[in-house]
């Protein structure tokens, strides 16, 4: 099993971000269907979505909402 994580994020629109990961690879996730827990009930509000930063392997909101680097390099959007 290969160690993933996130290099760089960007905003696009919507909930889309740009993700790029260790490997070279980037992809765009669209993460609107994948804010339906209670912890990411605030993301639903598109000025705190836009909010993130990027810590030492993934992306993460100041409430410490925050997804995998191997969940996001698996979507499939």
């Amino acid at each position: 099993m290969k160690l993933i994580w996130v290099t760089s994020a960007n905003y696009l629109e919507g909930f889309k971000l740009k993700i790029e990961f260790n490997d070279g690879s980037s992809k765009v996730v669209d993460m609107e269907k994948h804010l339906n827990k209670p912890i990411f009930a605030p993301l639903r509000n598109i000025s705190y979505f836009k909010q993130f930063r990027l810590n030492s392997f993934t992306i993460e909101w100041e409430n410490g909402a925050d997804f995998s680097p191997e969940f996001l390099y698996d979507l499939n959007d």
